[in-house]
């Protein structure tokens, strides 16, 4: 049985198609201003018509998200935590939540309705998810200060971790690979987290990103990139 993943970025859509956790067909999508406007639904049409899955994973990376403990459960609150970093369109965008028991919180995060439609419209089993959870339950800690980084196409999220307690976390937009290290290093700053006693981990698309790696090094003593998205392995997605 063929199982599909999607994995949602801003502005773009990677799946992979599996069976017995073979990768089979592994394809990504990335819009810009040669590529036509919608093309992340064409694409989506496509792979959701071309054939009958066993079951469908769906990750989204998109920064409409906000985090809290585990167990808070004001859900009617949801939209209105995510509007505090990003705009939110309740008609437009289906409310969803994400929990993560290892380290006791969830995230509440928002994901295109029409997409949800069409993907739930095929009645088979699908599992969605937020990719900060996805990332955050797959990653090692120790008892110190730690950032985890993992990289995509134009974009990046990271965590920020204490004697194995979140001590935050962030999904960033940018065109700039500069960009990230500079925002990353902002963030640093303010929740008092040295360079030379944190340990950072990167993850992703490091081959992609390759100047924001060699600008962190010029700075950061402990760096280690622990996964590089090879073709038809990628970790969010497995």
């Amino acid at each position: 049985m063929r199982k599909l993943s999607l994995l949602f970025t801003k502005d773009g859509l990677q799946w992979q198609i599996s069976k017995s956790r073979k990768v089979l067909e592994e394809k990504i999508w990335l819009q810009d201003e040669e590529t036509p406007a919608n093309l992340v639904a064409e694409k989506l049409h496509e792979v959701l018509a071309s054939e009958k899955f066993a079951e469908i994973a769906v990750i989204s990376a998109i920064n409409h998200f906000s985090l809290v403990e585990e167990g808070f459960d004001r859900h009617d609150l949801g939209y209105d935590l995510i509007a505090y970093n990003a705009d939110v369109n309740k008609d437009s965008e289906e409310l969803m939540l994400a929990v993560n028991k290892k380290f006791g919180v969830q995230f509440y995060y928002s994901f295109p309705k029409d997409y949800y439609q069409k993907i739930k419209a095929l009645d088979v089993p699908v599992l969605f998810n937020f990719s900060g959870e996805k990332f955050l339950n797959s990653i090692n800690v120790k008892n110190r200060k730690e950032i985890h980084v993992n990289l995509y196409h134009q974009q990046a999220e990271f965590f920020a971790i204490e004697d194995k307690k979140v001590i935050l976390y962030n999904n960033l937009d940018a065109t700039s690979e500069v960009d990230f290290l500079y925002f990353i290093m902002f963030s640093l700053s303010k929740i008092d987290f040295g360079l030379s006693e944190t340990y950072f981990y990167i993850y992703g698309e490091t081959s992609e990103n390759e100047t924001f790696i060699s600008e962190m090094q010029k700075f950061v003593p402990n760096l280690k990139i622990v996964f590089d998205n090879l073709h038809k392995k990628n970790f969010v997605l497995a």
